[in-house]
């Protein structure tokens, strides 16, 4: 194998810093193409195994599949490491793909044919010149990312703002080229202190962490004050879903996991690529956090030894070099015949704690032809003034249940579907309780429960078991006395006191968020009018967990989740902009004529 860079020109005259691999013998070859804003020669976490936990150089990548006869090519994004140019985040990524692809096919170490790969930012990469349909791409396997919506997933979510973008930005700022050839500026970031910063809000232009990599605060700033769903959100490289009717027509997986921001993603883009008749897509949908496939444990969960995408690949990477061969190089390996959808049904372990201190939560793998899996039935249930989730439907003389939601105090985050959030927070399922050493926690670290701003719904024990398998929603009737506020719904797996668990364990299944002055229509925001009541759709992201016999169903209804999104001063004032905040006094509304429920998808 032998490495050559190339500064590969885009069509506005900018060069990008691209590593090609060739293999040994005479070519011409097929291509994988990775395109990263993190060092085309820098190690990646993402490329490890179960076997090999560490995360390997993508040199090391190049050579395995250099060494079944692929040229591969790494290429640095725009205004990062070595590229020239200046760095955007996300929206340049479309032209920039498409020009990398052109000039690809046209080596002569090339045989026309390209597959491209690659976990999260690299997954958006895939996605954005996918939408343009590019010269030679056959064949993509997008992991955990390629935003399909990102107004409700991944910068946005029901209109709040995910603050992954905002430590996204810091972290990634420090490591700029500028700030990387810069002493005072490195000094600068060395010296800031996020916890600090996330404790003091509003942030402002100019005096936030981020100000000392202005382009970053700028487009981190562009992003959070562009609330609507306007043309700005329509973007290529951020809206897959616009281009699906006319995207690469090549087999594709689209890959995320429950714990991960992109399973909504992932299902969109299959859903919508179906539709459109674009392409093969298929659909894995697995237990871990973002990238995590060859793990079984995450948070304070293990999930058992058939979590892994190892369990039943091999590994990953024999996983994509089987669908390259079969659609770079026309080898009859079967892959054609796999399953459109295989997703991980969290649940069924013991419910006691493992030598290390985990959850055994358990599960298992399940395949389908499509989704949501045929056969799903989709069951209401009702949210009573008792405190009770019930599949009957409410009294008509059922009182509102209201609570009080103070921005200076907002619900801190427990886990759930997140990355990028270091130092401040880490994903994945949790007992629903405050902890020392979580951002935003307090002693004396008691449930979330017992907070007055959290709203409880719960079933009785249940009876047998329950499997809950695809998209997942609330549908309910609310009110506030304020002109904005954020309705936050959780739904938890609640296990019975144990020897392990004197109190039982609340595990995070999966959860939603929707600003309230996008509850019509997201591109034409409206305030609230004082005390009317409205009916509000929260969309959770999908899940699939098996619920056992004994265990609970739980919803837990709030008006913030810290800093997984961004605080909501509940003033009306224009997001990320905002310099007031005021206590709020919201309203869910639980009788017959306005009935609240929660609706999950029950498998078959």
């Amino acid at each position: 194998m032998n490495r050559t860079e190339y500064m590969v020109p885009c069509r506005d005259g900018v060069r990008l810093a691209t590593d090609v691999y060739l293999p040994e013998g005479e070519g011409p070859f097929p291509v994988i193409l990775e395109r990263t804003p993190y060092g085309k020669r820098e190690a990646s976490r993402s490329e490890r195994t179960a076997a090999d936990p560490q995360p390997a150089k993508r040199e090391t990548v190049a050579a395995y599949f250099t060494a079944h006869g692929y040229a591969v090519v790494y290429q640095d994004c725009r205004g990062r490491w070595g590229s020239e140019g200046e760095f955007v985040k996300y929206l340049a990524d479309g032209e920039d793909g498409y020009d990398c692809c052109a000039w690809i096919v046209a080596q002569p170490w090339c045989d026309g044919g390209i597959g491209t790969m690659g976990l999260s930012y690299a997954a958006h990469t895939q996605a954005s010149l996918g939408c343009l349909n590019p010269p030679g791409l056959k064949a993509q396997v997008l992991d955990s990312g390629g935003f399909s919506d990102a107004w409700q997933g991944g910068i946005r979510r029901g209109g709040a703002f995910e603050l992954k973008q905002a430590t996204w930005a810091f972290n990634q700022g420090r490591l700029a080229p500028e700030t990387v050839a810069d002493p005072i500026r490195a000094a600068a970031f060395a010296g800031e202190d996020l916890h600090a910063w996330f404790a003091r809000w509003p942030w402002k232009p100019g005096h936030s962490p981020v100000r000392h990599a202005p382009d970053y605060e700028d487009y981190l700033f562009e992003q959070w004050t562009e609330g609507a769903f306007g043309p700005f959100w329509q973007k290529l490289g951020i809206y897959a879903k616009g281009w699906h009717d006319r995207y690469a027509d090549v087999p594709m997986v689209h890959m995320s996991s429950w714990y991960d921001p992109y399973p909504r993603t992932a299902v969109e883009n299959y859903t919508g690529l179906r539709d459109a008749g674009r392409g093969r897509p298929s659909l894995i949908l697995g237990p871990w956090t973002h990238g995590n496939r060859s793990q079984t444990d995450f948070g304070e969960v293990d999930f058992g030894p058939d979590a892994t995408v190892d369990s039943w690949a091999g590994d990953w990477r024999a996983f994509r070099l089987r669908f390259f061969d079969r659609w770079l190089r026309g080898v009859e390996n079967g892959a054609e015949d796999d399953p459109r959808v295989r997703v991980f049904v969290m649940g069924g372990g013991s419910g006691r704690r493992n030598a290390a201190g985990k959850l055994e939560h358990g599960g298992h793998w399940r395949t389908a032809p499509d989704w949501p899996l045929p056969g799903t039935r989709f069951q209401d249930f009702h949210l009573h003034g008792d405190g009770a989730l019930r599949q009957a439907t409410p009294p008509a003389d059922a009182v509102p249940i209201s609570w009080l939601s103070d921005p200076a105090h907002p619900v801190p985050t427990v886990g759930g579907a997140i990355t990028s959030m270091e130092p401040l927070i880490s994903g994945g399922p949790y007992d629903q309780r405050e902890r020392e050493g979580m951002f935003a926690h307090a002693a004396p670290y008691l449930p979330l429960a017992s907070r007055p701003d959290v709203v409880v719904f719960q079933t009785e024990p249940l009876a047998e078991d329950v499997t809950v398998i695809g998209p997942v929603v609330a549908h309910l009737w609310v009110a506030s006395d304020a002109p904005d506020t954020d309705i936050t719904a959780k739904l938890v797996d609640v296990y019975p006191p144990s020897t392990d668990d004197p109190h039982g364990f609340v595990m995070n299944v999966t959860e939603g968020i929707l600003r309230l002055r996008y509850r019509d229509d997201p591109s034409r925001p409206k305030l609230l009018e004082p005390g009317v009541p409205v009916r509000v759709t929260v969309e959770l992201f999908p899940t699939a967990n098996l619920f056992k016999a004994g265990h609970r169903l739980r919803l837990d209804i709030a008006s913030s989740e810290f800093p997984h999104y961004d605080i909501n001063p509940q003033t009306g004032e224009p997001e990320g902009a905002w310099r007031r905040m005021r206590v709020a006094e919201n309203t869910v509304f639980v009788d017959a004529a306005r009935p609240s429920r929660l609706v999950l998808p029950l498998a078959g």
